[in-house]
């Protein structure tokens, strides 16, 4: 017998999309076997009620048994031996059609009852099984509801509590009654074919039986026939009693799973999460704009694909593109006191889509997967080799190291205008590259800063009591009169990673070493955040602006960055070193690390530009003087 398509119970607790999307062919199916079985068995009622209309009654049961083939089912595949035994019936029903004369006991015993024990029991379960599974899967969806909602501060835990035992009720009811509407479902199609073609047998028997004439009408091969009928039914029925048990046995596995499995965000407190993920898929909560202020969150199902991130509703046969992820950025965000949120933004530094993950250990994940694909891993040979690599780099202890890595260096414009090899046009002789040790570089267990400079509201907060402030959130005094007059105004889109005092600002290398703390202790402590400004590079200044109320969050004098450089791997990132005088009359040197949505070295330009510029107006200077 050809294999019969089924629902695999195995994906009844994960409720995707995909399968989803299987359940309404076979929920399609089963509505319209339920229509054919109605109009099956209206056909046998009146052959058993029209006793003197049998000619008639038969023609129609004949017409009928032919429509099967027509019904056009959804899982119309294996009903070819259904199709050819009606065919042939259909022949018997036009042979038997010259009978007038039947014993109703016998077509009521054999061919009604039969029929009707399918509808009622068989069909009626299965929409009775329906209604549950709807039920269930709306009291899932209010209690998910209910737990997206609780506040991420200051939350009763009893009533956590309470809602966390109602989302794990409600998703392991739905378990349940998944698993019995799929068993259902499944042992329905070997039940159909069982009732189109036992009701027949019996009415074929019957009428060989108890007409005088049926000897003469059926010959020997027609018995052969109803026996290989026969056959096929008794087989039909061990394989639906196989498939049965191993449909029961794989139930009580799947119920007998951990209750983890069914509580969400159950290791909280120490979640298992993977770093290295280059897809990922999943339910997550999307938070949508319905007014100026009113906003909704709907729960649709998410999943990567290449570079894109990708969304597909309850039902839909395929998803559609939310973000384009390449070169996007992900970061864990406060929003409407909802746990577990995080926000995805454009290359263009656009705030994009809000979304809220179930856990902490899917919010990780995501972000993580969201970080791995923005980097375009997923077009390397080997993309999972490549992100297992970035990862370890990044998780490397922040403790100093014994020794530093050496690095090839490659003339670029983020050497120190120090350089004595062009001074005279003399060649001076290369000395070998000492690189000096961590310990040398930066102090063993200097803290790293990750939020450099205080939201705009705050800085204006801190300037109420001295001085007037601009209501339009600007700068009122003239602090800065280069934006007017600079020959150099370059404008680039950067977010702090972090700044840690460093020890000298000889080499380059120092840069490096604050890359590789600041990057390790942001993975060890799963810090995301990062303020997004606009770096505006002068001839006089580095500016980090605020990008909505254009307040200058920090000024850096370029007299005062004696060091600067992109990272030799990851070039979106750039850093500086800025040399200040302490009122105790020393000199602090501290390091800036910095993402940027374009390459780090255009930033390292456009500072190697304006610092010769400096250079040309200094010797300018000079020679007006003299």
């Amino acid at each position: 017998m050809p294999a019969v398509d089924k629902l695999l119970l195995e994906e009844a607790l994960q409720d995707s999309p995909q399968t989803r999307s299987l359940l309404s062919v076979f929920e399609e199916d089963a509505g319209t076997l339920t229509d054919y079985t109605n109009q099956l068995l209206q056909a046998m009622q009146r052959v058993y009620g029209a006793q003197n209309e049998m000619c008639l009654a038969t023609q129609q049961l004949s017409k009928q048994l032919l429509a099967y083939e027509k019904q056009n089912f959804a899982l119309g595949k294996g009903d070819e031996e259904v199709i050819s035994t009606l065919h042939y019936f259909s022949k018997v029903v036009d042979e038997l059609n010259v009978l007038h004369t039947e014993l109703a006991k016998q077509l009521a015993d054999t061919m009604v009852l039969p029929i009707i024990q399918f509808r009622e029991k068989d069909l009626t379960e299965v929409s009775t099984l329906k209604d549950l599974f709807g039920l269930a899967s709306s009291e899932h969806d209010l209690s998910m509801a209910k737990y997206s909602r609780l506040p991420k501060k200051k939350e009763n835990e009893k009533v956590k509590t309470e809602i966390v035992k109602e989302v794990a009720a409600a998703r392991r009811k739905q378990h349940l009654s998944s698993l019995q509407y799929y068993c259902a479902l499944n042992a329905l199609q070997c039940r159909k074919r069982v009732a189109m073609m036992e009701p027949m047998l019996g009415f074929a028997r019957g009428q060989i039986n108890f007409f005088k004439k049926g000897a003469e009408m059926f010959s020997q091969s027609m018995d052969g026939f109803l026996s290989s009928v026969a056959d096929m039914v008794q087989s039909i029925q061990v394989e639906l009693e196989v498939e049965a048990e191993k449909m029961r046995a794989s139930q009580q596995e799947l119920l007998s799973l951990d209750e983890a499995v069914y509580t969400p965000d159950f290791d909280v407190a120490a979640p298992q999460i993977n770093r290295n993920l280059i897809q990922k898929a999943g339910y997550l909560n999307l938070r949508n704009k319905t007014g100026l202020v009113s906003t909704t969150w709907e729960r649709l199902y998410f999943f990567t694909q290449g570079g894109n991130l990708m969304c597909q509703p309850r039902g839909a046969v395929a998803g559609g593109l939310i973000q384009d992820l390449d070169n996007c950025s992900v970061m864990a965000v406060d929003c409407e006191d909802r746990r577990y949120c995080f926000q995805i933004t454009t290359p263009s530094g656009k705030a994009g889509i809000i979304l809220q993950a179930e856990s902490r250990k899917e919010n990780e994940e995501w972000i993580c997967a969201i970080n791995n694909i923005s980097r375009q891993i997923y077009l390397t040979d080997n993309p999972e080799a490549v992100a297992i690599k970035l990862n370890q780099t990044a998780l490397q202890a922040v403790t100093p190291v014994t020794s530093f890595a050496k690095k090839q260096e490659s003339p670029c414009p983020s050497q120190n205008m120090k350089s004595s090899e062009m001074e005279n046009d003399k060649i001076v002789p290369k000395a070998t590259v000492i690189i000096p040790e961590a310990e040398q570089l930066i102090a063993p267990g200097t803290p790293i800063q990750f939020d450099i400079v205080l939201p705009a509201t705050e800085f204006l907060d801190q300037n109420r009591g001295g001085r007037r402030t601009n209501p339009f959130g600007e700068t009122e005094d003239a602090t800065f009169p280069e934006a007017e007059d600079s020959l150099l105004q370059q404008m680039f889109i950067v977010r702090f990673l972090g700044s840690m005092a460093v020890k000298t600002d000889n080499t380059t290398e120092v840069i490096y070493e604050a890359m590789r703390q600041v990057l390790a202790a942001r993975a060890i402590h799963n810090i995301f955040r990062m303020t997004e400004s606009h770096l505006m590079v002068t001839s006089q200044a580095l500016r980090l602006i605020d990008p909505q109320t254009q307040v200058t969050r920090a000024n850096f004098e370029l007299t005062s960055v004696t060091q600067f450089a992109a990272h030799q791997e990851n070039k979106r990132l750039v850093g500086f070193v800025v040399r200040l005088s302490e009122s105790t009359g020393g000199e602090s040197l501290s390091t800036y690390v910095f993402e940027s949505n374009s390459e780090g070295e255009k930033i390292c330009y456009a500072i190697n530009l304006g610092k010769e510029i400096i250079e040309v107006q200094k010797a300018h200077h000079l020679v007006s003087e003299c």
